[in-house]
């Protein structure tokens, strides 16, 4: 039976019972999701040789409505939608493996990404760099309806925070999106592992492949820089007014926020 999303994403939308995909609604467009194994994501884990939920998680990426699809194509944007497995990898939650956006021909900018958490919990995990020294590393905790932006050149994961449920989230993209995983896979993930402890809660452990670092951990914040409101899905700012997202395809447009940005 299709199951309902806690959030109102401003379309048609419900999570397929039985398969990590989609179901979309009257006036809809939207692929059948790509599954991601995890064979895939293997080279992230802080156990590359543990059992979980196979796949990991289903991602649709271009849903919209049929009467955006033209101008979501003229200004470069996409959006995409996924749902992650309930379960553990290992002594991992249910997570990505975690990658750098590749720079856009259309922008020359690696795009930024605006999350926003339709049901269960999540945390949306991101450092500076995928360096030897990872710069800031901040993990967001985000409940259904929370949004949270990633900004240029970080690099990020999305983890499903609750072992129990299945989560879903929507995400603006650019639309000649990349993943750039060399860095990650590089220093056998990113800087900290979300480990679980026999409670099922998460505790931090440091990846001994960068160098120290600290671990913020905050709550979603507002975004007044970038327009955002909090109290719309993600969806109906670009149906009401498309520039409102538009930083995303054209990161230029916020040139000033992003050097201090903090997701």
């Amino acid at each position: 039976m299709p199951i309902r999303l806690e959030f109102d994403p401003g379309l048609p939308l419900r999570i397929s019972g039985s398969v990590l995909a989609f179901e979309y609604g009257p006036g809809m467009f939207g692929p059948t999701p790509e599954m991601r194994r995890l064979d895939a994501i293997r080279p992230s884990l802080r156990d590359p040789q543990c059992n979980g939920p196979d796949p990991v998680y289903g991602i649709a990426m271009d849903i919209g409505f049929e009467t955006d699809r033209p101008l979501l194509r003229e200004r470069m944007l996409l959006f995409g939608a996924v749902v992650y497995a309930a379960g553990r990898l290992g002594s991992e939650p249910v997570r990505s493996q975690g990658h750098i956006h590749a720079i856009a021909p259309h922008s020359g900018w690696s795009p930024p990404e605006i999350f926003e958490i339709w049901s269960g919990q999540a945390i949306v995990y991101a450092q500076q760099r995928a360096e030897d020294d990872p710069g800031r590393c901040v993990a967001v905790l985000a409940q259904a309806g929370d949004k949270v932006v990633v900004p240029p050149g970080w690099a990020h994961c999305v983890i499903n925070a609750n072992v129990t449920t299945q989560m879903s989230f929507g995400a603006w993209c650019d639309r000649q999106y990349g993943f750039d995983y060399t860095g990650v896979r590089a220093h056998h993930g990113l800087a900290w592992f979300p480990m679980l402890t026999a409670a099922d809660e998460i505790a931090w452990e440091h990846n001994p492949y960068y160098s120290k670092s600290e671990i913020e951990l905050r709550r979603p914040r507002p975004y007044p820089e970038l327009g955002l409101d909090s109290n719309r899905s993600l969806y109906s700012h670009f149906v009401d007014n498309p520039d409102s997202v538009m930083f995303v395809a054209d990161p230029e447009r916020a040139a000033n926020c992003w050097a201090a940005f903090i997701p």
